[in-house]
């Protein structure tokens, strides 16, 4: 699933009017350089492209798609005189527009954004592609009930339409409508095609709410590991039901960790052979939820849900042992380099971190693994501090981690829900463009993870400063 607003038809133009070409050698480079597209050789692309506007050099499509190529490699100064070409040369073919809008967007240049979208409606009120991308922008910048209106608007058109779907219910859940937002994340991609995969292969058949008395249901692994990690708590929900076994189908990293999950028989990493026809049933974690028709006041709160071994505890807490009566808080500033939002949700700049490096009683641990373990040699970060990252090899020694702290501070990651789940105290630093829904609006707690859950939002996107001198605020009075 993916975790943010989904813009759409960010796709190349696929064909050329042959009433527009000239010779066949334009369009068969065209139709190359697509095809190279398609199979991700940029480099080559790009060479037939240019070698057709050579031949040809008033095709639109031609300059549209390599402004496509462009923007896929983030080379937005190249892309945008070349989509402003494609679009003179082509001011009909709204799909041009709709790719150009996209990449404004991505920029954050959401007025200009905005008035292309609406140029395009202007052409085809009815496109439910530009309602929902403008519907992606207004959420984006907080005027959600114009947001809500687009995506509505788009579904009445085209009620199949999934991009607008999930849109919808990314804002739903993100303001907290449970009973509306969970049904509208069915519509995520993907769901009806394993569905019958497995029906047909495996006679394994979805658990839609049937009685579990005597049964067994496996969980599919969704997305990343912070989804695996808050929603495996639905486990032992399907316990209670009387299933008879319980399993879980996660990825690598969360296996051991997953051995203690409350309610939970056993689990297996994707990279493991799995017989499905074992099981009764099968569910898709993201739909547990909806399922146990959760609303705000129902959510499944009881920590800790997952433990950590106590021989790993004592393992590291040999390793983590402080002079003194130092506060022993851990620090994520980094996430996944790969995820959608990572450029607002992580901490790039390890400099605005100094805000938090005097603070006297507080020896600092490191949890970050992979980007951002670099950071921790600069004389910026908070000291002392102790890099634990090299010795990390799985979720169950973070956890085994989090356990000798007193606190963990961290940026929106997987180890926030982990410290949640198991009941330890943690505060989150949220950014302000896009945070993630389940963080709902306007709160300093989550009733995911009450007691144990502080969060600090930025007010001004990208500036991470307020937030940590409010941590740093926050720290001066713990002690």
């Amino acid at each position: 699933m993916r975790r943010q607003l989904a813009a759409t038809y960010n796709v190349l133009v696929p064909g050329i009017p042959s009433a527009c070409m000239k010779t066949d050698t334009a369009e068969s480079l065209f139709y190359e350089a697509n095809q190279l597209m398609a199979e991700g050789h940029f480099i080559a692309a790009e060479d037939k492209l240019r070698l057709a506007l050579q031949i040809e050099e008033d095709l639109a499509e031609v300059h549209a798609n390599l402004a496509w190529l462009m923007q896929q490699q983030g080379r937005y100064a190249e892309a945008e005189p070349a989509y402003q070409h494609a679009r003179q040369l082509a001011p009909e073919n709204v799909q041009i527009s709709l790719n150009f809008g996209v990449m404004l967007a991505q920029q954050k240049r959401f007025d200009e954004a905005e008035q292309v979208y609406q140029q395009v409606l202007q052409q085809e009120p009815d496109s439910v592609f530009a309602l929902s991308n403008l519907g992606v922008l207004l959420a984006s910048t907080w005027r959600e009930a114009e947001a809500e209106a687009r995506y509505r608007r788009a579904l009445e058109l085209d009620p199949a339409y999934r991009k607008a779907a999930f849109n919808l219910a990314y804002l739903l859940l993100r303001q907290g409508r449970y009973a509306e937002g969970w049904h509208m994340l069915e519509t995520r991609d993907g769901l009806d095609v394993l569905d019958k995969y497995l029906a047909e292969q495996s006679h394994l058949f979805r658990w839609q709410g049937q009685d579990l008395a005597g049964k067994s249901i496996i969980i599919l692994f969704e997305s990343g590991h912070g989804d695996m990690i808050q929603f495996a708590r639905y486990a032992s929900l399907l316990k209670q039901r009387k299933a008879v076994r319980v399993t879980c189908l996660c990825h690598p990293q969360l296996k051991k960790l997953f051995t203690t999950l409350d309610g939970l028989d056993d689990a297996y990493g994707f990279d493991e052979s799995v017989v499905f026809s074992d099981w009764d049933y099968w569910v898709p974690l993201l739909s547990l939820p909806g399922l146990f028709q959760t609303r705000l006041e129902t959510i499944p709160a009881s920590l800790p849900y997952l433990h950590s071994p106590s021989s790993d505890m004592q393992d590291w807490g040999k390793l983590m042992s402080v002079a003194g009566n130092e506060l022993r808080v851990g620090l994520v500033w980094k996430g996944n380099p790969h995820f959608e939002n990572d450029a607002d949700r992580s901490i790039h700049s390890p400099g605005v971190l100094q805000a938090l490096a005097d603070i006297p009683g507080v020896h600092w641990f490191s949890l970050q693994k992979g980007a951002g373990e670099e950071d921790v040699a600069i004389s910026s970060m908070p000291q002392p501090m102790t890099a634990l990252g090299p010795e990390i090899h799985d979720f169950a020694d973070t956890a085994a981690i989090l356990m000798q702290l007193d606190l963990l501070i961290a940026v929106d990651t997987a180890v926030v829900h982990l410290a949640g789940a198991l009941g330890k105290p943690c505060w989150v630093m949220l950014p302000a463009f896009q945070p993630d829904w389940r963080w709902l609006k306007d709160r300093s707690d989550s009733p995911w993870y009450p007691g144990v859950m502080r969060l600090f939002r930025q007010t001004v996107p990208g500036d991470w400063s307020v937030v940590l001198q409010e941590v740093r605020n926050g720290l001066l009075k713990l002690i």
